[in-house]
């Protein structure tokens, strides 16, 4: 008896064993094989898509493999997908890194009423939030500076700076004026902070015919959307450490122009930024609370 007799005569022996025929045994080899083929080209699909956008959700990616998967005919809902990418270790995990303070609000200069409380915006280039973050460089930190519009979530203005100074914001917001339509009645908020605070940033804005709003505490909620602007793309688009500062401006550039025309959002009907801001009217949320995976952090 040759090997291969052998071989299905263990076989044979093994589905009598438990129950199974010959032919219930192979075409379970071949169903396991075929669902390995396909969770393989799915987190290769996965693997591209994360090349550009590092640490999007597993919700959002549901919805940008959509076209893949139709083209392939494959077939994979949003539990499948969080497990799939659990036991390949591809689920996104919270950072932890040292913070360095960037608002100095203890200051002599006038601060400003907070004029957006209550206030629902309904067309771009009506509110604009700003803020600062910081960026973990080697042996030091930078800091970025956006100026973000509330209803599209479109970076209007940026500028990364190596010092705290009012220099960086100013920067950012003579960007962010240069795209503004003319005879555009907009709010500018932000923190309290003394670079926002600065007589040469408060002269632009009301050169510009720009309102200012400020915060009235500390409490993040005030500039929420700002907030999360910032937590987006540290989270999703950048590394957590680079080496020197022009590495970290070259990394930032692409982010943002990534996070402009091709990052969807939840808070703007799964629009870019980009697109949404060529739209008016309520642009539908599809937030959500999520209780499936603790591990999973970008829900966004």
């Amino acid at each position: 008896m040759n090997v291969g007799q052998r071989r299905g005569r263990k076989i044979s022996a093994l589905c009598s064993l438990l129950g199974y025929s010959r032919q219930a045994f192979y075409q379970n080899i071949q169903s396991s094989e075929q669902k390995g083929l396909v969770e393989e080209l799915i987190i290769q699909e996965v693997l591209r898509i994360r090349e550009r956008q590092k640490r999007v959700g597993t919700r959002k990616l549901l919805l940008m493999l959509e076209p893949f998967l139709v083209q392939h005919k494959l077939q994979i809902g949003r539990d499948g997908l969080f497990d799939l990418l659990g036991a390949n270790n591809l689920l996104v995990r919270t950072r932890k890194s040292r913070v360095p303070r960037t608002t100095f609000s203890n200051h002599w200069m006038h601060k400003y009423p907070n004029l957006i409380i209550g206030m629902a915006v309904s067309a771009p280039d009506k509110l604009w939030v700003s803020d600062i973050t910081y960026i973990t460089l080697k042996d030091d930190f930078a800091y970025l500076s956006l100026i973000t519009d509330a209803y599209s979530r479109l970076i209007t203005g940026y500028y990364l700076s190596k010092t705290l100074h009012a220099e960086g914001c100013v920067k950012a917001l003579k960007i962010a004026i240069k795209r503004l339509p003319e005879n555009s009645k907009v709010i500018h908020h932000s923190d309290r902070g003394s670079q926002y605070c600065c007589y040469e940033y408060v002269e632009i804005l009301k050169a510009n015919q720009v309102s200012v709003s400020m915060t009235q505490n500390s409490d993040p909620r005030e500039n929420a959307i700002a907030e999360r602007v910032n937590g987006i793309i540290k989270q999703e688009f950048l590394s957590s450490s680079y080496d020197n500062f022009a590495q970290a401006a070259t990394a930032i550039k692409e982010a943002i122009n990534i996070y402009n025309n091709e990052r969807r959002h939840s808070s703007i009907d799964m629009l870019t930024p980009h697109e949404a801001h060529s739209m008016t009217g309520e642009l539908k949320r599809h937030w959500k609370n999520y209780y499936y995976k603790k591990e999973e952090v970008t829900m966004t």
